[in-house]
């Protein structure tokens, strides 16, 4: 059995032009300090994220639902039969977004980060951070260890 992690496609996209703010994409791409954007956030997690949206998410980074069927809380074949996500599914779209912005501005490339992503990390216990985002606290401790890079604070 392969890990999450393992699954990943290594080709990358980016947003275009037409990319809706505050979409999952825009977040990922986007400055975090625009104004009023973690309201703008939680409105965006309450009214559920749009299947287009997601779609366009997981395109631009270069991946598949399939990869993130162990991260997300619902299962695809129920994604695929909706038009707009509920709040749950919509919050961690959200948290997947706001990391891979988190990881885009740290690494010095979008390929470093999904390289770094799929690497065991000794900060981490040795596990790959990739699979450790099935869970809140896992998004955390990869985001800690994101920005303990950032600042060159090593484990």
């Amino acid at each position: 059995m392969s890990s999450a992690a393992e699954q990943l496609d290594p080709s990358l996209g980016t947003p275009s032009n037409k990319t809706e703010k505050y979409s999952p994409l825009w977040v990922a791409y986007n400055s975090k300090d625009a104004p009023g954007y973690h309201l703008e956030l939680i409105d965006r997690i309450r009214n559920g994220v749009k299947k287009s949206d997601w779609k366009g998410f997981i395109t631009s980074i270069g991946a598949t639902e399939k990869e993130f069927e162990n991260i997300l809380p619902v299962s695809i074949s129920s994604m695929q039969k909706k038009q707009v996500y509920g709040r749950e599914t919509s919050e961690r779209i959200y948290e997947l977004a706001r990391l891979f912005g988190l990881g885009y501005e740290v690494f010095d490339s979008t390929e470093d980060f999904r390289q770094w992503l799929l690497t065991p990390s000794k900060a981490l216990g040795n596990k790959i951070p990739f699979d450790l985002l099935d869970s809140s606290l896992g998004f955390e401790m990869v985001s800690d260890a994101i920005n303990r890079i950032r600042y060159n604070v090593y484990s």
